[in-house]
């Protein structure tokens, strides 16, 4: 009996060293692992906090300035978003008056600088804040330069050819923009290879930020307008006054 107990006593001993044993096998991996991820924490550098935006500032005479969008020659290679209404006064009554501009570049589109502040000069070193934007900005008549490849040059050769341009949809043509009797009465003078006034197009609509680029580049009176073809202009009329289609312009520029 005595040697019977003892036998049994050294199996379980053995079962409980391989017990440890496989137990200790299993651990060496996840303390292995472990160990590995906390020296990769500790290698990482402390995470810095987000730099504040830039504040830029330009100061200069403004030579344009319609909708929402101001042109100071300082300014060189943007086009300033007043987002909002000025203490007094509209940004049109800025023309010509020297002013300091406050604000950030807009980051998915770097030609658009976003006033946050303007202050005018009213003495030799006096300066009077005017407008303090306190609202998102909304650039709902912004054209985006990619957006230029979606519009394809018309080529209008006959007012009596309404194919050349129905059903076209997004176009580009190259003309003169006149103005009819009223602020808002536009027509879009297209001319042929002779410089001959060729036909014209009803301007139903066209954004603020169109006349604005219109009025920026006032030393050209010709320039490439992309638009929206809508109806066509009967017959008659067509004939009586070279009108051939209504359209709503979204840009103008040199190219």
């Amino acid at each position: 009996m005595i040697w019977r107990n003892s036998i049994q006593v050294n199996k379980l001993g053995l079962k409980r060293k391989s017990l440890v044993k496989a137990a200790l096998i299993l651990a060496i991996p996840i303390v292995f692992t472990l160990l590995v991820v906390s020296c990769k924490q500790a290698e990482k550098p402390p995470t810095e906090p987000a730099a504040p935006a830039e504040i830029h500032e330009f100061t200069g005479k403004v030579k344009v300035a319609w909708g929402k969008y101001l042109y100071l020659p300082e300014a060189q290679g943007f086009d300033i978003v007043v987002e909002g209404n000025l203490e007094s006064g509209s940004l049109a009554d800025l023309v010509d008056k020297e002013i300091r501009v406050k604000g950030n570049l807009v980051k998915d589109e770097p030609s658009l600088f976003v006033a946050d502040s303007i202050e005018l000069k009213e003495g030799e070193n006096q300066w009077r804040t005017i407008f303090t934007r306190t609202a998102e900005v909304k650039l709902t008549d912004f054209f985006d330069p990619d957006e230029r490849n979606n519009y394809v040059a018309l080529n209008i050769t006959n007012i009596n050819k309404p194919a050349e341009w129905e059903g076209k949809g997004k176009v580009k043509v190259y003309g003169q923009l006149i103005q009819g009797q009223s602020p808002a009465d536009y027509r879009i003078v297209l001319f042929d290879s002779k410089g001959k006034e060729l036909a014209k197009i009803i301007v139903d609509n066209i954004t603020d930020y169109a006349l604005y680029y219109v009025k920026k580049l006032r030393l050209y009176n010709r320039f490439w307008f992309y638009l929206n073809v809508k109806d066509t202009v009967e017959p008659k009329t067509r004939i009586k006054t070279k009108e051939i289609f209504r359209a709503d312009v979204v840009f103008a520029g040199l190219y």
